[in-house]
């Protein structure tokens, strides 16, 4: 069967991600912030670039505004039809009518205007072979019919409207990761998973990718929601905004508009959509009428764009948006408004913690009490992050944010050491040298002390988790597996590559005047990350990479209440107490450069 119409894939909303790549990529406050931020713009810009106006002739007659042919309060009935006809007409057809009520009040907020109705529909064979069905609701003034062929049918009196209740989605390709080791059990365990996963939408779309043609199967909405918007607004007839334009259905001869019906699916999540196949029994269906107001309608619409926009630019994927909803369906309210407001400090804290951290390192003129090798250990851990995210086909925004980090940590590598091109041989290499003001005092011993004790714990760890994933855990191929593993370890035991520092200091026995200022944005940027790994789902190796800042900053206020402030030692940061003209003897990288030069 031909693949569907764009808008209806679009309807159903977003494969969910895998969580580790979501998290890497960025902030949910970030997110959210973002939405918000078009969401308001396309309102405006609504407004602002709608059709205008042009200036009245008096000696012409106004023009017509049109309006609302039903009243407020007036009372309605309802047909709901299933069809696997896209037009209906069979109104005859007792076995089609799923559902009829009578006196709906319209446009009017009381508990008689919502109705629902829970049942079992039963699929048709041409259903579960990738067949159609549609959902044909009508209404009418009470005691008028909808049926053309009635005598008493009037074409002022009811209005409906067709809605698609099954889906198309290309359907789950056999996973290609597989057993690296050729676990008899890994081809069971696959076929089992792409079982489960055609019951379900919740995969990623990068693993739909291969090659062949793409085959779509229907998915059943269990939940219809068919909102009758609350608009009694007189539009221009030339002058109907855009993006309530396609909603309007105008009545030739008076020149009128029908009230509209509004199918809302903005709450239907795309994992709970259920694959037919001939397997399928029954199917659940949950229906309900009920009024909404315009500006309630306007925000869905407005969000549902802003998810768009973010998709088009590669700024959110797929499943982002119903894990959005997702937060504002199961939060507690109470803590999602105090997210959204701590996240908007969240971005706040990283510029300035970002501003700082370039500029010390832009102006440090020493690297004595600095931990060199940690510079180093922090590129390698976002290289491979990075590499792990470009194997994900992970989107283009969150591979620029993750290379633009790359490309500074190996700045700050050119900061802490001095690194020389090599054109000796036939093809030039960079050799890294250590500094004079590192490499003169006991700042080197400590720090080839800390990394040496330091890296036969983290060789073993990243020995035995890789060893345990290959056993154990499904890949692509073996360069997947050791991206996997290597960032897995990342965010498992990246404390210990902060650890270094924090020896330098117990050696030294001093903190000297550290950067507070710089350390407080990073510490409250990690209370947030804190708040954020209790509100949003996410991989447990995630959630305690959060906490794991947290010890390392207690252990940072512990080391600044025991040891003494040293304004002689030059800081963990590259700023001293005493000037460095006072010390005749000492040698600043500056001056280092310049020998080599």
């Amino acid at each position: 069967m031909a693949p569907p119409a764009a808008g209806e894939t679009a309807a159903a909303g977003g494969d969910a991600q895998p969580q580790q790549q979501r998290q890497a990529g960025g902030g949910f406050g970030q997110t959210i912030t973002g939405i918000i931020r078009i969401a308001v713009f396309c309102y405006f810009a609504s407004k602002f670039f709608s059709p205008k106006q042009k200036p009245v002739d008096p000696s012409k007659p106004p023009p017509h505004l049109m309006s609302n042919l039903f009243q407020k309060g007036e009372p309605l009935d309802m047909w709901f039809y299933l069809s696997e006809n896209y037009k209906f007409n069979d109104f005859g057809n007792d076995g089609a009518l799923v559902w009829h009520e009578t006196n709906i009040p319209y446009a009017v907020w009381k508990p008689e205007s919502t109705r629902t109705l829970s049942m079992k529909y039963y699929p048709s064979e041409a259903l579960k072979n990738n067949g159609s069905l549609y959902a044909h609701v009508f209404f009418a003034r009470s005691g008028f019919p909808i049926d053309p062929n009635d005598p008493e049918y009037q074409p002022l009196n009811c209005f409906g409207r067709t809605h698609p209740v099954a889906t198309y989605l290309p359907k789950r390709k056999a996973d290609k990761k597989k057993s690296l080791l050729g676990n008899p059990k890994d081809s069971a365990e696959s076929n089992a998973q792409v079982e489960e996963t055609s019951q379900g939408v919740d995969e990623h779309d990068s693993e739909l990718k291969d090659e062949g043609p793409v085959e779509w199967i229907s998915y059943w909405k269990p939940n219809v929601t068919i909102n009758l918007v609350d608009d009694f607004t007189r539009y221009p007839q030339h002058g109907v905004p855009p993006n309530i334009a396609p909603y309007i259905q105008v009545e030739p001869t008076t020149v009128n508009y029908y009230p509209i019906v509004f199918f809302n699916e903005f709450w239907l999540l795309r994992d709970k959509l259920i694959a037919i196949n001939e397997t399928v029994s029954e199917l659940p269906l949950n229906i309900e009428v009920s009024p909404i107001s315009m500006t309630k309608w306007q925000l869905f619409e407005q969000i549902e764009q802003s998810f768009q926009v973010h998709r088009s630019y590669g700024s959110m994927l797929d499943g982002e948006s119903d894990e959005l909803k997702r937060v504002f369906l199961e939060g507690n309210p109470y803590l999602l408004g105090i997210t959204m407001c701590v996240s908007m400090l969240h971005s706040v804290f990283d510029f300035l913690a970002f501003k700082n951290d370039i500029q010390f390192w832009n102006k440090n003129k020493s690297m004595e009490g600095l931990s060199a090798k940690s510079v180093v250990l922090n590129f390698i851990c976002q290289f491979i992050i990075f590499l792990y995210l470009l194997d994900n086909d992970t989107s283009w925004m969150i591979l620029a944010s993750s290379g633009v980090g790359v490309c500074i940590e190996f700045w700050k590598i050119g900061k802490a050491m001095r690194i020389e091109v090599d054109r000796s041989g036939m093809i030039p290499r960079l050799r890294f040298h250590d500094r004079e003001s590192y490499a003169r005092n006991k700042t080197k011993e400590y720090d080839d002390m800390a990394i040496k004790f330091l890296s036969y714990v983290l060789l073993l760890l990243v020995a035995g988790f890789a060893i345990y994933s290959l056993a154990y855990e499904r890949h692509k191929s073996w360069y997947s597996w050791i991206l996997s593993s290597l960032t897995s370890c990342v965010y498992m035991f990246g404390f210990i590559m902060m650890c270094p520092q924090l020896f330098i200091n117990y050696k030294l026995k001093s903190v000297a005047h550290l950067p507070w200022r710089q350390m407080t944005y990073k510490f409250l940027n990690t209370i947030i990350d804190d708040l954020f790994a209790f509100v949003i789902k996410m991989p447990m190796l995630h959630r305690l990479s959060v906490f794991r800042d947290d010890v390392i900053f207690l252990i940072y206020l512990y080391q600044r209440w025991v040891y003494p402030v040293d304004k002689t030692r030059v800081n963990e940061f590259g700023f001293g107490g005493e000037d460095d003209s006072a010390d005749p003897k000492k040698i600043t990288d500056q001056e280092d450069d310049k020998k080599t030069n």
